[in-house]
């Protein structure tokens, strides 16, 4: 198995918040990728690379990130021996490809046949989640099924149904549909959210705007009717879009002991 982290985007709302902060605060901030942020001990992403390497679930891990901050990419990963960083070529929000595109990248540039963990890289996982765990439960499903995927899925609250994309499932914890930030009464599910159709799917959406190509969720929504789509429950997440949301992930690491056997 390989692994993916997207990682090329331009956190755009991080940024205008640490330009914004009159504290001072987070000024060494600036300028920096969002994976590559300081959270607890080490950067964002290096407790990815750390989990994947220790589980030894993956046998190569593919960085995406984007021209701008290809260089400092470059010199995180060189700490590592089984990292390897792709650039998509773009060198501004406006022109990214998106993150659906950038796995397409990587699959196509590293020549991947075989099964791929996606990893969203402005995104950490409560403690939990276990790479071991996610692993067996996806080999449980290819040993019934080849065809089957597996997405994480965890519950969100009642006002936040608008925030996320939501999949209703079965009593198997197999996805039978996906709604974009439905309204709670359109849905009775609060479960917030697969590769081999990604040519066909970039293929249809060739001339759609970037919006309806971009996330992975709406990759994963037009696969729904057309591979089996199980999930796998977590507690929760922390997604890195803003300064005090970056706030809470880097004081929940700070206070974690435990590290060492964090997400494995």
């Amino acid at each position: 198995m390989k692994a993916v982290i997207l990682a090329a985007g331009y956190g755009t709302r991080l940024q205008r918040d640490v330009v914004a902060d009159s504290s001072g605060r987070f000024a060494h901030l600036a300028g920096v990728a969002k994976p590559l942020l300081p959270v607890g001990r080490c950067a964002l992403i290096s407790h990815w690379v750390n989990a994947l390497t220790s589980s030894g679930c993956v046998d190569g891990i593919y960085v995406v990130t984007n021209a701008l901050y290809q260089a400092a990419f470059e010199e995180w990963a060189s700490h590592f021996t089984n990292v390897k960083i792709l650039s998509d070529g773009t060198k501004s929000n406006d022109e990214r490809l998106g993150a659906v595109a950038c796995l397409q990248l990587a699959v196509t540039h590293f020549k991947i046949k075989d099964h791929v963990v996606v990893i969203g890289g402005d995104t950490l996982f409560k403690e939990d989640f276990s790479l071991s765990k996610v692993k067996k439960r996806f080999s449980d499903l290819q040993a019934k099924c080849e065809d089957d995927c597996l997405v994480l899925s965890y519950q969100c609250k009642e006002e936040e149904t608008r925030k996320y994309g939501i999949l209703e499932v079965d009593g198997d914890l197999r996805v039978l549909c996906m709604k974009e930030k439905p309204l709670p009464s359109e849905t009775k599910s609060r479960r917030a959210k697969s590769l081999p159709l990604l040519d066909t799917f970039m293929e249809e959406k060739k001339e759609a705007p970037i919006d309806e190509k971009d996330a992975p969720g709406i990759f994963v929504s037009w696969l729904i009717p057309r591979k089996p789509v199980y999930i796998h429950e977590i507690s929760g997440r922390f997604d890195v879009g803003n300064l005090p949301s970056y706030i809470e992930c880097d004081l929940y690491f700070k206070e974690k002991q435990d590290v060492d056997s964090y997400m494995v």
